[in-house]
Formats: structure tokens, C-alpha cells, sequence
């Protein structure tokens, strides 16, 4: 399957740079999987949407400021630095091809992790230019230490972070570390980010982006739908630097998810194999959702499992959906992993036909853009 199947022409002023002023106001383009029939609403009538004993599935997972922006220690010259992954975990999943014997040895003496030091994965910039060896400084308080020890794939690197006065490192980075909104919004961070860039469900600290799907509710919203007779459970994945990777190939069928933590707790669990069991619906929000309940479904021989795992799901036309019966989505970049999943679950002519019934009535794209309810 090529690639360029899922391009289409996207007027880059309709990815959105600010969120909506009411989350529930946000435009919401409903599409029927099986007859390709499209309606426009807004995010605010999903409770008349869906039905008595459908069961919502949500991401719970919070995002941590993982954008740190210093310098260079003793040149002076800027850093920027975007916490990926804690690197034990990238050094159990395997070395790199791009890494030399050398530097996971240097990596495997150093993994030792405390509260106030840690080794994590990173994208750093000037990425050509930082060496191991290399000393950094992120200024603030508390001012946060880094020294980069091994290098990784596509100016990836492995940094040591630690904080000189006892501050847990965690709390330094919540403290000093910026909001790491997506690379197609096109300004800095803002204070407000730090809210509006979280969802209402979120509590679990760990992703270096939101699952968007999830920025359009709010308590009133999930009351009314509670009224509606609609039950919501969570589950989590940890969203990493992955959900922003280019589709580098030409064949779909070659390109790599990179792997992320997730973990589907008892009651959750419980819910969701309930409403499989009474033929019920299960309504993911968001592709990270959906790829999480799929990938569990498949450890667990069809049925949820209540536990913890690592996913590489990569879901693409001709994926056999064993959860999922609904999908509540934001638009997605055009030959984006993400469209792939969407036009999986319900067809690539029909889902580029609804992205140009979308373009054409200027809905907004992306992270802080509007929904699409797939049913």
C-alpha cells in the first residue's frame, strides 16, 4: 500500500494554533462507517448521539512538561532538549544500529536512577553539534544539570539530567520544563497551555503529548452523558514522541510505531470485556485509545487483560478491529499514522471523502483542532 494513498491537499491555515474558547463548542463532523453519510455538529450533542449502554474509553494519561531550553556549558550556546523516554526502558527494548559499542557501555554504567538523577532518551537541538561528553544547563529554580553520554537515531540522544540542591528531578522539570506542544502549532508555549493542553481526564503523568481526542470534554459534558445512559471507563498510554513521527517509507506496510507504556487497570478492564460480553458498544476516544484496547485484546486472547504492556501497534486498512465499535478522533496530517488508523476503521475513500467535506467547510485540524465521531 503506497503511502500516498493517504495524502491530500491541507491549507496550513487550517491547522489550528489555539484551542477553542469552549471545548464543547469545537465542530464535530459525524460519519457513518458503513454508508459513508456525513453530518455536522458540535462536540456538545454528543449525548444525543450516542446511545443508552455505550461505554466511552477514554486516555487518562498526563502530560509532563518535557521541553527543557538551556545552554551549553561553558560555550553558552543554546540548547533545547525533549525528554522521550526514560532510557532504561530504550535500553531494555535494544541497542540502535546508530550507537556504538562504546556508548551503551557508557550508557549501561550510568543508568542508575534517583530522585534527584535520571537517564533519559531525548531529541535534542543543536543535535549534530552535542557530543557525548557535552555539559548543559537548564537555568531555573531549581536549575536542572545534563551532560550527554550516548547518541541515538536521528539526532537522538541519551542525557543525564540530575538537580545539585535535592530537588527530585521530576519536580525540577515540572517546575522549569515547558509545555511540548506539537511541531505544526507555530508559537511558544503559554502559561495557559499547561491547562488546556491536558484533559480533563488526565492523572497519570507520563506522555509527552495529549491525546487530543480528549480535550473536547468537560465535567458538564460527561455528566450529561452519564444522564444519557452512557458509561465512560479508562485506560492509559503514555503518548511519546512516536505520535508526531513522519511516515518515512514508501510501503505503509513498512513503517514502525514506536513502542509506548500503557496499563488497563481492574474496574477498566472489568467494563470493557462487560460490554463486549452484552454487545454493547465500545466507543474509543482517540487513537491512542483505540490502539491500547486493541493491542490489549490481542495479549489477551481477544477478552481485556487488567495489567501493564509495551505496544507497537500499528493499525493500517486491513486490521481486524476486535474492541473498538466507535471513534471519536481529531483530523489528522495527511500521511500521518494516525490517518492510516482512521481510515482502517472505516475506509479510506470514505474517510478522505469526510477530510474534503472538512477542508471545504474550514473545520480546524489537529491537536487543538475539531472531532470527528466515527460510528
Amino acid at each position: 500500500m503506497d503511502v500516498r494513498d493517504f495524502d491530500f491537499l491541507l491549507p496550513s491555515e487550517l491547522i489550528a494554533q489555539e484551542p477553542s474558547a469552549e471545548p464543547t463548542a469545537a465542530r464535530l463532523l459525524q460519519l457513518d462507517r458503513a454508508t459513508g453519510a456525513t453530518a455536522h455538529r458540535t462536540v456538545a450533542a454528543l449525548p444525543s448521539l450516542l446511545r443508552r449502554g455505550d461505554l466511552l474509553v477514554v486516555n487518562d494519561t498526563r502530560v509532563f512538561p518535557a521541553r527543557l531550553i538551556g545552554h551549553r556549558v561553558p560555550t553558552g550556546g543554546a540548547v533545547e532538549c525533549l525528554l522521550v523516554a526514560p532510557a532504561e526502558a530504550v535500553r531494555r527494548s535494544g541497542r540502535d544500529s546508530d550507537s556504538s559499542a562504546a556508548d551503551d557501555e557508557h550508557e549501561i554504567r550510568h543508568l542508575a536512577a534517583s530522585e534527584t538523577e535520571q537517564h533519559w532518551e531525548a531529541l535534542m537541538h543543536p543535535g549534530q553539534k552535542l557530543k557525548p561528553g557535552a555539559r548543559l544547563l537548564f537555568e531555573g529554580s531549581p536549575a536542572i544539570h545534563g551532560e550527554v553520554v550516548a547518541r541515538r537515531f536521528f539526532g537522538r540522544r541519551i542525557v543525564r539530567l540530575w538537580t545539585a540542591d535535592a530537588t527530585p528531578l521530576e519536580a525540577a522539570v515540572d517546575a522549569i520544563g515547558h509545555v511540548p506542544l506539537p511541531p505544526y502549532i507555530k508559537r511558544s508555549d503559554r502559561a495557559s497551555d499547561r491547562d488546556r493542553y491536558q484533559t480533563v481526564f488526565a492523572a497519570r503523568r507520563g506522555s509527552v503529548a495529549a491525546p487530543t481526542a480528549g480535550l473536547h470534554f468537560t465535567p458538564d459534558l460527561l455528566e450529561a452523558l452519564g444522564q444519557s445512559g452512557v458509561d465512560c471507563a479508562a485506560i492509559t498510554l503514555h503518548v511519546g514522541y512516536g505520535t508526531f513521527q513522519p511516515v518515512r517509507v514508501e510501503r505503509v506496510e513498512d513503517h514502525r510505531v514506536e513502542p509506548e507504556c500503557y496499563e488497563v487497570g481492574p474496574r477498566a478492564a472489568d467494563q470493557i470485556n462487560a460490554a463486549l460480553k452484552e454487545r454493547r458498544r465500545v466507543i474509543a476516544v482517540g487513537t491512542t485509545t483505540t490502539r491500547t484496547l486493541e493491542a490489549a485484546a490481542r495479549a489477551g486472547g481477544g477478552s481485556i487483560a487488567a495489567g501493564r504492556g509495551r505496544t507497537d501497534l500499528f493499525i493500517y486498512p486491513g486490521f481486524e478491529f476486535r474492541v473498538v465499535q466507535g471513534l471519536l478522533t481529531n483530523f489528522h496530517l495527511p500521511q500521518s499514522s494516525l490517518l492510516m488508523l482512521v481510515a482502517a476503521f472505516a475506509g479510506r475513500a470514505r474517510v478522505l471523502a469526510a477530510y474534503r467535506e472538512a477542508i471545504a467547510a474550514r473545520y480546524r485540524f489537529y491537536s487543538y483542532g475539531d472531532a470527528m465521531l466515527v460510528l
